[in-house]
């Protein structure tokens, strides 16, 4: 399986292949305009303008499972997103990333890399860490999402290279999508 044989939606409802990214370096995250991590879409909008010309495309997914902070319509969370972050990365329409209504390519993406740890340099970690295991005191051994902000980078070839948590450092993410590059 190949992360090119999954279909998406796009916030107009139209469905495409993940082929249309076939030869790009991708990185797919799941977003929500009302969390403490959405300012992240500043530094993803960066990440684009610089790479883009390069050949990596961002795919943000916006998800409303993590606390409800992803509210709106699709048009409404875009409108968000350009406004106030002037995003110009394909947005996609609004999913679940975990549990029985989670799209095929999420079940893919945590199947090919796993949950591993929060950033220990992230002051964040800490209260992520706290949070999840009041709730589920067995969370870092199951492959869910987490958190709002998590993020997949897949190479030229749609291989699944790595899995980011919402704590990573963004200078590590800019340094392994231009080793990719």
């Amino acid at each position: 399986m190949s992360i090119y044989e999954f279909e998406i939606e796009k916030s107009s409802g139209e469905k495409i292949s993940l082929k249309e990214y076939e030869g790009k370096v991708l990185l797919i995250v799941n977003t929500a305009t009302e969390c403490g991590f959405t300012p992240q879409y500043a530094e993803l909008q960066k990440l684009y303008a610089e790479y883009q010309e390069r050949g990596l495309e961002i795919l943000d997914f916006p998800c409303n499972q993590f606390g409800h902070q992803a509210p709106g319509t699709d048009g409404e969370i875009a409108q968000f997103c350009s406004g106030r972050f002037g995003v110009t990365f394909p947005q996609f329409h609004k999913i679940d990333v975990n549990g029985e209504q989670q799209i095929p390519l999420y079940a893919y993406l945590k199947e090919e890399q796993g949950f591993q740890g929060f950033d220990k340099g992230n002051p964040m970690s800490a209260a992520m860490e706290e949070m999840l295991a009041k709730a589920d005191p067995d969370y870092a051994k199951k492959a869910d999402i987490k958190w709002n902000f998590t993020k997949f980078l897949v190479d030229r070839n749609g291989k699944v290279l790595r899995r980011y948590e919402p704590t990573a450092d963004f200078a590590e993410i800019r340094k392994a999508i231009e080793q990719i590059l």
